[in-house]
């Protein structure tokens, strides 16, 4: 092999398929003459790259590219974690401000925090324990609806259900009825179509 050329982790010569991510993305090997004993790893335009001394037997091979794949990985797992906990907590920082500038700051949530499990909802909470989720399909939103759907569920902290005291404690917010049409809107395009609760699609948002 010519210096740098680049190969798939494990050859066809093998009798192996290709490399791959626990994600799916490919695993590319470059062996290197001039490289003599260490091993590098880093991700280059969507592909995790692995450079190898040009002299490693393919056992060799094998045994470091399943290595820094994964240590890789670990450190992936990691970045993504850490970027989600800056995240919650930018949304606590939000929902604080949003309470106290239209719902006179009376909710308090234990917790906010984005996920993505939500089956179709925007949001949830669960008034008992003040916790509150965010479906991470509204992260794209205008910020304007990602603002009403963190007001609904701070609502459900004072008023539990979908009544007239629900919706005159998020009357104050001016683009109520804007953010509304838009999610219902977004909510039949995905194929959802509307909730029960008066076309809202969160609807269904309040748990035990």
């Amino acid at each position: 092999m010519r210096d740098g050329q680049k190969s798939t982790a494990l050859r066809a010569g093998d009798g192996q398929a290709a490399l791959t991510t626990k994600d799916g993305k490919p695993v590319v090997v470059k062996r290197s003459n001039r490289r003599r004993r260490t091993v590098s790893a880093g991700w280059r335009d969507g592909e995790m790259v692995i450079s190898i001394p040009g002299h490693f037997t393919d056992a060799q091979e094998r045994e470091w590219v399943a290595r820094m794949v994964a240590r890789l990985e670990v450190k992936s797992d990691a970045d993504v974690g850490k970027r989600r906990a800056r995240s919650d907590e930018a949304l606590m920082h939000r929902a604080a401000m949003l309470s106290g500038r239209y719902i006179s700051g009376k909710p308090c949530p234990e917790s906010i925090r984005w996920v993505s499990n939500q089956n179709g909802r925007w949001g949830s909470c669960t008034p008992a324990r003040g916790t509150i989720r965010i479906s991470d399909k509204i992260e794209g939103m205008p910020q304007w609806v990602i603002d009403y759907v963190i007001l609904h569920e701070l609502a459900h902290l004072v008023v539990p259900g979908h009544g007239p005291d629900f919706w005159s404690t998020l009357e104050p917010y001016p683009d109520l009825a804007r953010a509304k049409a838009f999610l219902d809107g977004a909510a039949f395009a995905m194929g959802r179509g509307l909730s029960d609760s008066g076309g809202d699609p969160l609807g269904d948002d309040v748990e035990d």
